[in-house]
């Protein structure tokens, strides 16, 4: 598919996140896996893109919410799918599926109670496992999704900005993309996010970090960039006008969408 050449990052038109008339939508499946992480069946959205056919192979991205949020929280405030098929309408985006997981893996994941209890901050953690383990390879069996790193991403808003660099950057040998929108304090010193300058920045095809200018966890993206700029890993950053809220994590999943398995 003809993709229409990017800018260096230039701003989200307006009406990026409305839907738009004529225009053919991708679908949304509820799924639901076996968790051996957690012992338990646990819940995910999928999304499928316009034209999807189970003849064709398709890279994934996985799509991460915040602290305060579960496997719905993009479709109840982000409208990913207007986004998405927008992209799609226009050319602007390769053709891919996006998994929605919920990122707390426990028994009892819904966002309730004390979402800061040390159980529920435990399960972003264990998250990795369930992720690895249990939902990409039912993923892999029930869609038709190419295996291989290149064709796969991760990327996330807070909680899970930080759990997608955690993740992805620790796990190369799976993810070649990964974003971090507003990444949270669960979010590695660099450091440990990467250990192994040298094989990281040869093997990351996108590293990609935004986040409001107003933002008052702006010091986790600011550190992080520090250490990528010291060490010349190749990355994006984005500085948004906005604060730790939507507007900015709407704007990365449009422009991090756009530059992922090109």
């Amino acid at each position: 598919m003809k993709k229409v050449p990017l800018d260096p990052i230039a701003p989200a038109p307006a009406g990026f996140d409305l839907d738009q008339l004529h225009r053919t939508n991708g679908a949304i499946d509820v799924i639901t896996y076996d968790s051996k992480t957690v012992g338990t069946k646990r819940h995910a959205l999928v999304y499928t893109p316009p034209g999807f056919s189970k003849d064709n192979s398709y890279p994934v991205l996985y799509l991460l919410h915040g602290i305060g949020g579960d496997e719905y929280e993009w479709f109840n405030h982000g409208r990913p799918q207007a986004i998405l098929d927008n992209l799609h309408a226009n050319k602007q985006i390769a053709e891919c599926i996006v998994v929605f997981p919920n990122g707390r893996a426990m028994v009892n994941d819904r966002a309730e109670g004390d979402l800061f209890a040390p159980d529920k901050i435990a399960a972003f953690t264990t998250f990795e496992q369930d992720l690895l383990h249990d939902l990409i390879p039912y993923i892999e069996t029930r869609y038709p999704v190419l295996t291989d790193r290149e064709n796969r991403a991760i990327a996330g808003l807070s909680m899970g900005g930080g759990q997608s660099l955690n993740i992805g950057l620790r796990h190369l040998e799976r993810f070649a993309w990964v974003g971090a929108f507003s990444p949270a304090p669960n979010t590695l010193a660099p450091a440990e996010l990467i250990p192994h300058v040298d094989e990281a920045s040869e093997r990351i095809k996108l590293l990609w970090l935004s986040c409001g200018k107003a933002d008052d966890l702006y010091y986790v993206s600011e550190r992080t960039l520090a250490f990528l700029v010291e060490r010349h890993v190749p990355h994006l950053w984005l500085e948004e006008s906005g604060g730790h809220d939507w507007t900015v994590w709407k704007s990365g999943l449009y422009q991090f969408a756009q530059r992922i398995f090109q």
